[in-house]
């Protein structure tokens, strides 16, 4: 039986895993194509190289989430990690390194790709092998191009990506302490750090480089996944079908479970998170909203803020905000 292989660019594999991490959870093809707003079927083909890549897995809804390090990567606000997390996967990416080592006996990509498909038994046909490929190699600088359609393997050591990797983790690194003061020792070491830590630390790098919405995006999905998870620890929380942070709040009120005004404190979190999330329009003033780069910064504080307080009050301290 062939080999099942994915037609997408690099763009539409980073972009897809973007989306997959930015969300936080479980998510379908369907959210993805909005997301990065192209067709469902590139949606599901980027979603499916990137899984095959090792950024992705998927569980038995077709449901994606993040998988590994290096999918935390391709988030960066900068291009250099995410060069370097795709280079990275690259080399262990089996039909691109046999394609890398056929175009450099060859010189023809699509004699290479050709002898890909046959030694791999690929089901899509050459020509789309050959893009792929080229678009995956030439997008991590594994090749370089010549000019006349002509491509060859790069110099570029894979050490430099490794470099540069190491680099974006020390960014990372920092944000993480960032927010470990702003959150406070006891509520940071409290927080699941997949799903509440890292995308806090994440949505700060967002930030720092002027990506308001992304911030916002971000940092409100780990709030909302900080409530899952206090939910089921206070007890009597009943959050199915309560869809985002307000109505999650919601169900905190209704079961005396939070002070009003740590409520409101994260209600405003909410309503940000709704004016960053509206897309192409709010229907309350007929247009989208602008997240400036200062709410960017701010909404990323108030999460940890506002964790930090809630946290106080579920270990039985004295109440702030």
């Amino acid at each position: 039986m062939p080999r099942p292989f994915f037609q997408s660019t690099a763009e539409e594999v980073i972009a897809s895993v973007e989306a997959v991490v930015v969300n936080g959870k479980p998510t379908t093809a369907d959210f993805v194509t909005q997301f990065i707003d192209v067709p469902l079927e590139r949606a599901k083909n980027a979603l499916r190289l990137a899984a095959d890549l090792g950024f992705l897995s998927v569980n038995a809804n077709g449901e994606y989430s993040g998988s590994g390090p290096l999918s935390q990567m391709l988030i960066s606000p900068n291009a250099s990690p995410k060069i370097a997390a795709l280079r990275v996967a690259l080399e262990s990416y089996e039909p691109f390194v046999l394609f890398r080592t056929r175009l450099k006996a060859t010189d023809f990509p699509a004699e290479a790709a050709r002898q890909t498909k046959v030694v791999l038994d690929l089901n899509e046909h050459r020509d789309i092998i050959k893009d792929t490929l080229i678009s995956l190699g030439t997008y991590s600088h594994a090749l370089d191009t010549e000019g006349g359609g002509l491509f060859v393997p790069a110099n570029d050591a894979i050490e430099n990506r490794l470099l540069a990797l190491a680099q974006a983790c020390g960014d990372v690194a920092a944000a993480e302490a960032r927010v470990r003061v702003q959150m406070g020792d006891g509520a940071a070491d409290r927080v699941a750090r997949n799903e509440v830590f890292l995308p806090l630390a994440n949505a700060l790098l967002k930030a720092a480089s002027g990506d308001a919405r992304g911030a916002v995006l971000l940092a409100g999905n780990a709030v909302e996944s900080y409530l899952e998870a206090l939910a089921v620890r206070v007890g009597g929380v009943n959050l199915a079908g309560a869809a985002g942070l307000n109505a999650k709040l919601e169900r905190f009120t209704v079961a005396n479970a939070l002070p009003k005004k740590l409520i409101q404190v994260g209600k405003y979190l909410g309503n940000i998170r709704n004016a960053a999330d509206h897309g192409l329009g709010d229907p309350d003033v007929n247009a989208p909203w602008t997240i400036q780069e200062s709410t960017g910064m701010e909404f990323v504080y108030v999460a940890c803020s506002f964790i930090s307080s809630v946290t106080a009050r579920e270990l039985g301290q004295p109440p702030r905000i």
